[in-house]
């Protein structure tokens, strides 16, 4: 039996790579490429692919939020995460949005390849150093509001621009701000980004 894949990355590169990557298998087929996350449901809908491999960071959509479109769009699809980041956050999202499966991209091509046999196959595929970190690091702190306004404040934007974009008070914002900095152990908003980034929280 061929799996029909579908491949998402912003980097023509990586896609270029891969698709030669996984033409070696002889039970493999690219039946899509695209570069943004917003594409990937139409492609989708398209091509009928058995699996998807997205990146997590691409513009339009990122992969994570892709990955909950397509379970809910075409479940015929099953999504695998690939991505550069390991991060013990992104796999609790990537797990919560409904993919199938978390790879990290430095791992041994035959180790993909497995991945992506078996989630076609309907099982769920996790990297299991990372799924034991995710067990360890718990789930995040911040609420759903505190995550808007961090991820609100990483361009730079001050309290009155975050609580326009975000309709709230600017007192509120600040509230949220100094929540958000308490539950990173942190000094500032641009350290509690810095640390809810790098743990897959945002």
């Amino acid at each position: 039996m061929t799996i029909r894949l579908l491949l998402a990355d912003d980097q023509e590169l990586i896609r270029q790579a891969l698709r030669v990557l996984l033409d070696l298998e002889p039970d493999f087929e690219v039946v899509a490429s695209v570069g943004r996350g917003d594409e990937v449901t139409a492609a989708a809908l398209e091509h009928r692919p058995d699996v998807a491999l997205l990146d997590i960071d691409m513009p339009g959509l990122d992969g994570l939020a892709a990955a909950a479109v397509l379970a809910a769009q075409v479940p015929g699809c099953r999504a695998i995460i690939l991505t550069t980041f390991g991060r013990t956050g992104y796999l609790r999202r990537a797990m919560e949005a409904g993919a199938a499966g978390f790879v990290v991209k430095d791992a041994p091509a035959d180790t993909l390849a497995d991945a992506i046999r078996r989630v076609a196959a309907g099982e769920r595929v996790v990297d299991p150093a990372l799924a034991a970190a995710t067990l360890a690091a718990g789930e995040s702190p911040l609420t759903a509001r505190e995550r808007d306004v961090l991820i609100a404040a990483r361009s730079g934007a001050s309290v009155a621009e975050i609580a326009a974009r975000l309709y709230l008070a600017e007192g509120t914002v600040r509230n949220y701000l100094s929540a958000a900095t308490t539950k990173t152990g942190t000094r500032n908003r641009m350290e509690a980004l810095r640390v809810a980034d790098e743990r897959g929280w945002l």
